[in-house]
């Protein structure tokens, strides 16, 4: 298909799963009905963003993949036709647990997940405490609706990820996210933060003419006490050239509806080859932490 609607599920999350779990699916639902053909949830859509604290009763939110949340997206993708990109909190096996993303077909299969590589640890993101770091490499599913990469929120600051997704293909790179300000920095801070995240993924788009889809969620949240943090919303889709197509907003709960035109890829890559024009004889240092200057 040349057009296809994209559909990005942002909202805010409770302290109940189970109410999170129905909430979205019930969103996907609308979503489709309103015309989407490719649906994302946010990051951990089924709870509050947990790694603010280090605390193991944490892990007993985690699930196997395949699990009920697949298996209830499974049948919502079947019965209205859709794909679907939904985020998880995978209990692999005792003690090995992932932040990953399942992809589901239109006629419900589940095509595969991918499993977030980079695992930030900062102030009120302690994530290296409950996620294994990825070992499915960069991927990317040939749907109903075209080919799709997934890539997660920490994952999206990194030229190198979006690269290696799209030079499998990828027509389009999904970043299921959940990132916020902390509160007491947002006045100082905040704008040059959002910013900063907003451009690197609309870098993304340019440097592999592919569009881009953001999606993250709203709300305050404070599941370990203090401050919390305040999700800034205003997920968004970027088109080959970095342009915003959609954009929600930084407060509302909002199903994001963005048409993309498939059929822009080859001339946007073919007007801006950059594919074309890389030296890939001369990456080699890429695989390197650093390149000593002595």
């Amino acid at each position: 298909m040349a057009s296809v609607t994209l559909g990005l599920l942002q909202h805010a999350c409770s302290r109940d799963p189970a109410a999170n779990r129905e909430k979205t699916l019930t969103l996907a639902r609308r979503a489709a009905k309103r015309g989407a053909n490719i649906i994302c949830t946010q990051e951990l859509f089924c709870s509050e963003y947990f790694c603010q604290s280090e605390d193991y009763a944490n892990f007993q939110l985690a699930e196997t993949i395949p699990g009920p949340s697949t298996e209830a997206f499974q049948q919502v993708a079947r019965e209205e036709g859709v794909v679907i990109v939904a985020s998880l909190f995978e209990r692999r096996t005792a003690g090995l647990y992932h932040n990953t993303a399942a992809v589901i077909d239109a006629d419900g299969k589940l095509l595969g997940s991918y499993r977030k590589m980079h695992i930030p640890d900062d102030p009120l993101f302690y994530e290296k405490f409950y996620f294994t770091p990825g070992d499915t490499g960069f991927r990317a599913w040939t749907t109903k609706f075209g080919r799709i990469g997934v890539l997660i929120c920490w994952d999206q600051w990194y030229p190198e990820a979006a690269r290696l997704t799209a030079m499998q293909g990828a027509e389009i790179l999904f970043y299921p996210t959940a990132i916020g300000w902390h509160p007491r920095e947002k006045a100082k801070l905040g704008a040059d933060q959002h910013g900063a995240w907003e451009i690197i993924q609309r870098s993304h788009a340019v440097a592999n003419g592919c569009y881009v889809a953001a999606v993250n969620r709203v709300g305050r949240e404070k599941p370990a006490g203090g401050d919390g943090i305040e999700f800034w919303g205003q997920s968004f889709v970027a088109g080959t050239q970095g342009q915003i197509l959609a954009k929600a907003g930084a407060k509302k709960e909002e199903i994001l509806l963005a048409s993309v035109d498939l059929g822009k890829l080859d001339d946007t890559r073919t007007h801006w080859p950059f594919l074309r024009d890389r030296r890939i004889d001369a990456y080699d240092g890429l695989n390197r932490r650093f390149l000593d200057q002595g």
